[in-house]
C-alpha cells in the first residue's frame, strides 16, 4: 500500500510540474535545441514531439481548451526532455534503474486510481505530454522516488543540480537559457524540491 501511494504521489508531482526557460541567449549548437552532455536535441526531435503533442489535442473533445492551456508548449517541452536526460544521468550514476515491469506497475496502478487508461491520457495532454510520451515521464519519475528513498528528498535535490551542472546544459538562445541550480526560471520555485503543500493535481492520489 506504502508503495501504491508513493507511486501515485510521484505521478501527481510530475503533473503539477509546469517548467518553463528564460528568454536569455544561449550558446547552442547551430541546429540544436538544446544540448546536454554529449547529447544533442534537435530542433527536428522537438518539433516531432510538439506535433504530436498538438495532433493529440487536436484530436480531444477539448481541442480548443487544451491548446489555449499550452501556449508555451514548445517550451515546456524541451525543460522536459531535458530534465529527464538529467534525472535519468543522476540515476546511471547512483545504479538506480527502472525495468519494464516496475514501468508497466506504475501506469496499471496510476490507471486504476484514476478512472481509466483514457482519463489519464486525457490528465497528461492537458500538461502537454503526449500518450507515446507517458511512459518516459513515468520512468524519470520513478527514477526521481528511487532517489528519494535512497538518499532523501534534500540530498536528491543535491545530487539533480550537481548532475545538471557536469551535465553543462546549454539551450538555443530561441527557447531560453538553463539555469542548472533551478532547471527551470519559474520564479520563487525550485523545481528539483518537493513542494510543501498538495499541487493542483493533487487529485490524481489514490485513497491511503
Amino acid at each position: 500500500m506504502n508503495r501504491r501511494r508513493t507511486a501515485l504521489a510521484v505521478t501527481a508531482a510530475l503533473l503539477a510540474a509546469a517548467p518553463v526557460l528564460t528568454a536569455c541567449g544561449s550558446t547552442a549548437h547551430p541546429g540544436a535545441a538544446a544540448v546536454v552532455g554529449d547529447e544533442r536535441i534537435s530542433v527536428a526531435q522537438l518539433q516531432r514531439q510538439v506535433a504530436d503533442v498538438r495532433d493529440a489535442q487536436q484530436s480531444s473533445p477539448q481541442a480548443e481548451q487544451l491548446v489555449a492551456g499550452s501556449a508555451r508548449l514548445s517550451q515546456d517541452t524541451l525543460v522536459r526532455l531535458i530534465q529527464y536526460r538529467i534525472v535519468e544521468q543522476a540515476g546511471r550514476d547512483n545504479g538506480i534503474t527502472v525495468s519494464r515491469r516496475e514501468l508497466q506497475d506504475q501506469r496499471a496502478a496510476v490507471e486504476r486510481a484514476n478512472g481509466g487508461a483514457e482519463a489519464v491520457r486525457g490528465r497528461f495532454l492537458a500538461l502537454g505530454i503526449a500518450p507515446d510520451q507517458i511512459d518516459r515521464a513515468l520512468a524519470m519519475q520513478l527514477t526521481r522516488a528511487k532517489l528519494d528513498a535512497r538518499f532523501g528528498a534534500v540530498r536528491t535535490n543535491e545530487i539533480l543540480v550537481r548532475t545538471s551542472e557536469s551535465l553543462h546544459v546549454d539551450v538555443n538562445p530561441r527557447y531560453g537559457v538553463w539555469d542548472p541550480r533551478r532547471g527551470t526560471a519559474q520564479a520563487a520555485v525550485e523545481p528539483w524540491l518537493r513542494p510543501s503543500a498538495p499541487g493542483p493535481a493533487a487529485a490524481l492520489d489514490g485513497p491511503a
